[in-house]
C-alpha cells in the first residue's frame, strides 16, 4: 500500500510517500480504506523524535482517520460501512496511508465531509473526557485556554452543545474565529484573570502556557480546573487528563454523540487546511497558532 512515512526522525522533510505492507484488522478492530486522515501535534512530536515511546522505523504517522470498512473483525460493523475513528494508541500512528486499522470508531453521518471526519476522533475523545471531568452542563460557564486549536475548538463546540457558555482564549489573529464558533474570545497570555469578565464555573487548559494559577483563581478551586497540556498540573493540585484513546473499556466514547450532533447541525470539525497525502511534509510544516484541524486527503 502507499503511505506517508519516515525512516529517520527529523524535520517535516523526512516524510515521503512510499510503499509499505498492508496492515490487517485484529480482534475487535476494523480496517478501512482511508479517505482522510488527521495531522495532530502528537504526530509532529513523534516525527521530530520528541516522543519517549519506542517507535519502529519506518513509521507511518497519524492517529485519526475516516474511510470505508474493508475488513471487519468486530461486532456491529460490516464491510462497506463509512466510519471515522482512531488507531490503537499503542501504535502511535498508521493513519496516513491507503489502509489503516481502527481500534475505535463510529459511523460517519452521510452528510459529514470526509475531511471533517478524518480529523475528528482523538480530539473529540479528548475534549469529551475533559468536559465530563469538569461536569460541564447546561448553564455552566467554561473557560478554554487555547481554544482555537484542534482539541480546543472541538471542546468549545461540544461544550456549547451541552448548553454551556464558553469563554475561549487564543492569539489576536484567532479572536474572530472563536467568535464564529460561538465562544466569547479573550486574548491569551499573562494577566488572563484580569481580562475575563463574569464568574467561571470550570476551566480547561489545552495550551499548557503556564496559566494554571490564573485558572484556579478564576474558578476559585483546583477541583474545577483540568489541564491537557501542563504536566506540572499535579503540583498545583490540578488534574492532568491523559490516557488511552477509545474511552471506557466497554467501548463507550464521545464519537457517536458527536456524530449525532453533526446530523442535527449542532457540531462540526473546523478545518485549518487540507492537503493531499503526497504533501504530508507540507502539512507537518504548518507553524503558528492552530485554527482547527489539519487534514490529509486521499
Amino acid at each position: 500500500m502507499f503511505a506517508a512515512r519516515f525512516e529517520r526522525f527529523g524535520p517535516p522533510e523526512v516524510l515521503s510517500l512510499g510503499s509499505l505492507p498492508e496492515p490487517h484488522a485484529g480482534p475487535g478492530e476494523v480496517r478501512i480504506r482511508v479517505r482522510a486522515a488527521g495531522v495532530s501535534p502528537v504526530d509532529l512530536a513523534i516525527r521530530a523524535g520528541r516522543s519517549r515511546s519506542p517507535i519502529v522505523l519506518p513509521h507511518i504517522p497519524g492517529v485519526d482517520a475516516a474511510g470505508v470498512v474493508d475488513e471487519a473483525n468486530a461486532d456491529g460493523v460490516a464491510v462497506g460501512d463509512e466510519v471515522f475513528g482512531a488507531v490503537d494508541v499503542t501504535r502511535l500512528g498508521g493513519a496516513s496511508a491507503e489502509f489503516a486499522v481502527l481500534a475505535f470508531w463510529t459511523r460517519k453521518p452521510p452528510s459529514m465531509p470526509w475531511e471533517q471526519a478524518g480529523g475528528a476522533a482523538s480530539g473529540v475523545e479528548t475534549a469529551t473526557r475533559a468536559l465530563d471531568l469538569l461536569d460541564v452542563r447546561e448553564g455552566s460557564t467554561l473557560l478554554v485556554d487555547g481554544a482555537s486549536g484542534g482539541v480546543g475548538s472541538l471542546a468549545v463546540l461540544l461544550a456549547l452543545a451541552r448548553g454551556a457558555r464558553v469563554i475561549g482564549t487564543a492569539a489576536p489573529d484567532n479572536q474572530d474565529f472563536l467568535a464564529e464558533l460561538g465562544a466569547l474570545p479573550v486574548p491569551y497570555g499573562p494577566g488572563l484573570r484580569d481580562r475575563v469578565r463574569g464568574p467561571v464555573d470550570a476551566a480547561l487548559d489545552v495550551a499548557g502556557r503556564g496559566s494554571l494559577p490564573d485558572l484556579i483563581e478564576l474558578t476559585g478551586t483546583t477541583a474545577k480546573v483540568v489541564t491537557l497540556a501542563d504536566f506540572s498540573g499535579p503540583e498545583h493540585g490540578v488534574r492532568l487528563s491523559v490516557g488511552a484513546l477509545g474511552g471506557q473499556p466497554d467501548g463507550r466514547h464521545g464519537l457517536p454523540h458527536a456524530a449525532a450532533l453533526f446530523g442535527e447541525g449542532r457540531f462540526h470539525v473546523p478545518l485549518q487546511a487540507v492537503y493531499p497525502l503526497a504533501e504530508a511534509a507540507a502539512a507537518h510544516a504548518v507553524t503558528g497558532p492552530r485554527r482547527g484541524k489539519i487534514v490529509l486527503r486521499l
